[in-house]
């Protein structure tokens, strides 16, 4: 998974049950724009509103609809660890290729070590860990070496703890490599983490862009990359300012693109007037940016036709 991973927001209808067609639409969607992986019901996704039922649900529904044709990693973060471990049993039964866990609350040093083997033991072979602290630099790199050496199926961390950029070169260079480290909600500074070897990105949505300016970077075209990124900062500016901000603005992104029927959101907060006045000239933004990547033409207007 070297590229774009998003981690998708999880729709619901008017009644408030979970949009299965939507859920196949938007998978076809981010498999269409180039994503390498998708990661599902984790934080975008609303995951602690959903029933374990509803959970399985949506991973059957993902899994089925992308049909192996990139890897699919189920979110199975809960306060409790057994809980977290029957979600993993779940995400296996139901053929998923990995599940991502956030470190629980609490643990530290052999007992951090023992719950997620119990997690790792029950799921599928593919372990990530969420590495996420939204006020503070997160799990110590020392103890992620020596998870990483104790785990086999620990193969990937999502990082997002502030700051993001010197940890991921710390974690890169502890494991040699090694480890599959991606970027989450720190993607405003996609630059940074480029320029510093991260394996993947996990934006919500805005596929097609974030995957122009992975491939522009990727294929040497650095100064093509930073200025697509430029023009897409002030919508992440504005999207990221908060978690809940974040879900209702990408769901709302969502419908616009014709993908869910509704913006319906169970846990965050609703905008305010101003937010919302913002929320539209944004969304308005990106529907144009994703035109102008799809079409070519931005290239242009950057001048690196």
């Amino acid at each position: 998974m070297r590229g774009i991973v998003p981690s998708l927001n999880t729709p619901f209808g008017a009644d408030g049950a979970i949009d299965e067609a939507a859920v196949a639409r938007l998978t076809e969607r981010s498999i269409a724009s180039g994503a390498v992986g998708l990661l599902i019901i984790a934080v975008a996704g609303e995951q602690a509103s959903l029933s374990r039922a509803e959970k399985d649900r949506v991973v059957r529904t993902v899994v089925e609809t992308a049909a192996g044709r990139i890897p699919v990693v189920a979110s199975v973060t809960s306060p409790d660890v057994a809980e977290s471990e029957a979600l993993a049993r779940l995400a296996r039964e139901a053929k998923a290729d990995g599940v991502c866990c956030q470190v629980p609350s609490g643990l530290s040093g052999a007992g951090l070590a023992r719950a997620f083997a119990r997690i790792a033991a029950a799921g599928p072979d593919l372990l990530m860990i969420q590495d996420l602290d939204w006020a503070g630099p997160g799990l110590p790199v020392a103890e992620i070496v020596s998870l990483f050496e104790a785990l086999p199926g620990f193969r990937c961390l999502k990082v997002e703890s502030v700051p993001a950029g010197p940890k991921y070169t710390s974690v890169l260079e502890a494991t040699g490599g090694r480890l599959h480290v991606s970027g989450g909600w720190a993607v405003m500074q996609m630059p940074d983490a480029l320029a510093r070897g991260v394996h993947a990105f996990m934006p919500t949505t805005m596929d097609t862009i974030y995957v122009a300016i992975y491939s522009a970077w990727r294929r040497g075209d650095t100064e093509a990359a930073r200025a697509l990124f430029e023009r897409l900062l002030p919508i992440v500016a504005f999207s990221n300012q908060h978690i809940d901000v974040s879900i209702r603005f990408f769901k709302r992104l969502r419908q616009a693109e014709g993908l869910f029927a509704t913006d319906l959101c169970r846990v965050p907060k609703a905008l305010d007037p101003v937010q919302d006045s913002e929320c539209g000239r944004m969304i308005k933004r990106a529907l144009d940016l994703q035109a102008r990547v799809v079409d070519g033409t931005i290239w242009k207007e950057l001048g690196h036709a």
